[in-house]
This record gives structure tokens, C-alpha cells and sequence, in this order.
């Protein structure tokens, strides 16, 4: 496992020890709409649909865009045609917070993902509190039995989870605790190095019935082009239209490639 992502989970367990003794903030007075269809959103037919991500800065890529309003650019997205609104809620590496989410469900009609390290069931609860419709699970950092039980708990409250693989031995972990929605991420979290062939390679190993994801590396239409034919939903695209100077455009160009 990379450094970098070790240090990112010794961060996050301190945030979830402090969660457990703190107990779960509300939101305030705001009235948050009710959960949305993420996996209908993600997997019309006849297209690669789009899942937009809202993401001010990573680990790899240093700052990405200098901190701006999270609901315009939700606005804009949706505007542009997206499916759906990834937000990066780890305000440590990645210079999110949860505090946007409300504000973005509140500001746009689509669904929105929380993207973020979840490691236990209490983020879960954290997660529909502050109005999320999807969270993110990432195989390689949970055992079979910790992937099991969170996705229990999502189903309970009618979550969606979009559950991470990179390789052949995550795809099994995910498959055998009956994942729905499988992204697959072209970044090797060992090495941070991106392969956009991992996308069409494991895609091919999923059986049908499933709704696919192909993240990480897709920078232009052409990226989104070269994964027709290969069985995927949908595209989580963040990096690319989050340094545009034209955020609009962008988005919609990665839109009309999946068409």
C-alpha cells in the first residue's frame, strides 16, 4: 500500500475516533431533500453517463482549482447534462468538507455521492445525515467482512454504494459481497500510477446485472471514447473538468463523447 494512502487512513481513523466520541453533527435547521436514485441516474441506457466530481485538490495532483463555490459548480454540471455529483467530502488531503454536501443537494436535482475514506459504519450514518445518495467503498482498504457489513447498513437505508476495485483480487472481494455498482479505478493505490486498459480488462470479469464505473486518468473525449464497447455505466470524471477554464464546456464535451 502507497505511503500516502497509509498516512490518509491513519488520519481518517483519528476523524472516526472523534466522530465515535463526539457523536454525529446535524446539519442545522436545513431542509434536506429525501435520498435520490443514484444507480438509476448512473445507468441509462444507450450512453456512458457522467458522474461529474467536485474536488479541489489530491494527493497526487496537488491543487487542482483554488477553493470556489461547491453549489455553482454543482449548477454548472448539472446544467451541462450530468448523471450525477461526485463531492470529495476529506478536507485534510483532498480540501473538501462535509459541510458542502447539504448545500450542493439542496442547490442541484441530481444525486450526490459522498467521495471519501469510509472505514466503518458511523460515516455511513454521518453520510445520510448530511444528505448524501451514494457513498463511496474502497476494496483495497477493507477486509470481505467490513465490506459486507457496510454494504448491510447502506442497503438498510436505501444508500447507494459505489464500491471500488483496481485488480482482479478486489473485483472477487466485490463480487462475492454482492456489490451492485463496481467502479473500477485505473490509479493503482500501491503505486498512484494510472492504466486506463485496467477499465476494459476487468469490466470484461463482471457478470451481467451489474452497473460499471470506470475512474481515474479520463482526461479528454477521446478517453471516454476508447471505453464504447467495453460494457461500462458510467464515467466518474473529476481532475479534468475541475482545472477547465471552462468548466461548462468541458463537461460537455465528456458528455456528448459517451453518446
Amino acid at each position: 500500500m502507497h505511503s500516502r494512502l497509509i498516512e490518509i487512513l491513519e488520519a481518517k481513523k483519528q476523524e472516526v475516533a472523534q466522530l465515535k466520541k463526539k457523536g454525529i453533527s446535524s446539519p442545522g435547521q436545513r431542509d434536506i431533500p429525501g435520498i435520490r436514485d443514484f444507480k438509476s441516474a448512473i445507468s441509462k441506457p444507450g450512453r456512458i453517463n457522467l458522474i461529474a466530481e467536485i474536488k479541489f485538490a489530491s494527493p497526487s495532483a496537488g491543487t487542482i482549482r483554488e477553493k470556489s463555490n461547491p453549489m455553482k459548480i454543482g449548477q454548472i454540471y448539472e446544467r451541462a447534462g450530468a448523471a450525477a455529483i461526485s463531492l470529495l467530502t476529506d478536507q485534510k488531503f483532498f480540501h473538501g468538507h462535509l459541510e458542502n454536501l447539504p448545500g450542493v443537494k439542496q442547490a442541484v436535482d441530481l444525486p450526490v455521492l459522498r467521495k471519501d475514506f469510509i472505514i466503518e459504519e458511523i460515516q455511513i450514518r454521518e453520510a445520510l445525515a448530511w444528505g448524501a445518495d451514494a457513498i463511496l467503498l474502497i476494496v483495497r482498504i477493507l477486509s470481505e467482512a467490513q465490506l459486507k457489513e457496510l454494504l448491510h447498513v447502506c442497503h438498510e437505508n436505501g444508500l447507494a454504494a459505489l464500491v471500488e476495485v483496481h485488480d482482479r483480487e478486489d473485483l472477487e472481494k466485490a463480487l462475492h459481497s454482492k456489490a451492485e455498482i463496481i467502479g473500477i479505478n485505473n490509479r493503482d493505490l500501491d503505486t498512484f500510477e494510472i492504466n486506463l486498459q485496467t477499465t476494459q480488462k476487468l469490466a470484461a470479469l463482471i457478470p451481467e446485472g451489474h452497473i460499471i464505473i470506470g475512474e481515474s486518468g479520463i482526461h479528454r473525449p477521446q478517453d471516454i471514447v476508447d471505453l464504447k464497447g467495453s460494457g461500462i455505466n458510467a464515467v466518474l470524471v473529476g481532475s479534468s473538468l475541475m482545472s477547465s477554464d471552462d468548466i461548462e464546456s468541458k463537461t460537455r464535451e465528456m458528455i456528448e463523447a459517451g453518446k
